[in-house]
């Protein structure tokens, strides 16, 4: 099995269109398609499902496709950890995080480290915290910026980053804003809310805490970016419980701590792969984090 038959699998896999994939490799298509050809011989299995109009990955695809991509971030990593004995951090840095992540300023981090290391290509990916987890598990990502979402294993690390309290977010006018101690999720259960998807980490703190205190509620509102979030609560159509680093993005809202939950609900990570699969260009921005140099 050749390595230029895994990088044109991926890549037709990802564009779901030999044309486009044929293009964005700089081949021709016949080439590409010869390619695939080989590695079905070769696996004894068809990998694509074609149509005129694109190509969906067969199960024998969907298979392969996480291994092609561990077996050439490897290679890759291979690549810069070699140029890295000889002083040069180069390749590919990909980078996931969640939306207003606290702890890092993750704009500031990747401008420093292009300063630092300008032959590094920077890739940046935003998602929710459980996507991200499984990026960098499979290895599509060298390091995640996200809330804690599960246990370290023998595929996953994480550093801790920031701990936070929640508050709840409401508008001047709501009935919780003239409040004169912290809440509890009973106080506000009955509520209508604004939340995230499921998969995010304020959403899932928020969650967590209010199943801690044996509180029901129901989300009415479900948002996939910070500012519609803070919208719907600035128009008084709902409240929502977020990190405390939100509170001071909407001056005009009023924001109560969230009691009874844990001293910290909401932990931010870096995710990343064990140290002897960590690629140098993610040792070399983890050091610059810790160094503060963002």
């Amino acid at each position: 099995m050749e390595l230029r038959h895994l990088q044109h699998f991926v890549a037709v896999a990802e564009d779901q269109h030999f044309t486009r994939a044929a293009e964005r490799l700089m081949v021709s298509q016949s080439g590409l398609s010869a390619s695939i050809r080989a590695l079905e011989r070769e696996l004894r299995a068809p990998l694509f499902v074609r149509t005129t109009r694109r190509v969906t990955l067969t199960e024998a695809g969907r298979a392969l496709l996480a291994e092609a991509e561990r077996i050439l971030a490897q290679v890759r990593a291979a690549h810069e950890a070699v140029a890295a004995v000889q002083g040069v951090v180069r390749g590919t840095l990909a980078v996931g995080t969640e939306q207003c992540i606290a702890g890092v300023n993750v704009a500031g981090m990747l401008a420093a480290f292009r300063r630092r290391h300008p032959d590094v290509e920077i890739r940046l990916r935003q998602s929710a915290s459980g996507v991200l987890a499984e990026e960098v598990t499979a290895g599509r990502l060298d390091l995640a910026f996200a809330y804690r979402t599960q246990a370290d294993s023998d595929q996953l690390r994480s550093v801790p980053l920031a701990g936070e309290s929640m508050y709840v977010l409401c508008h001047p006018d709501h009935r919780l804003a003239g409040a004169a101690a912290a809440l509890t999720p009973a106080d506000v259960a009955g509520e209508v809310f604004v939340d995230f998807h499921p998969d995010w980490g304020p959403r899932r703190a928020t969650d967590a805490a209010f199943a801690v205190a044996g509180a029901r509620r129901t989300v009415s509102l479900e948002v996939n970016d910070v500012h519609s979030l803070l919208d719907l609560v600035d128009e008084n159509l709902g409240i929502a419980v977020v990190p405390r680093h939100f509170r001071h993005k909407r001056q005009a809202l009023t924001a109560l701590p969230l009691k009874g939950a844990g001293e910290v609900t909401y932990e931010t990570v870096a995710l990343l792969p064990p140290p002897q699969s960590t690629s140098p260009a993610a040792r070399a921005l983890m050091a610059l984090l810790e160094a503060g140099g963002a």
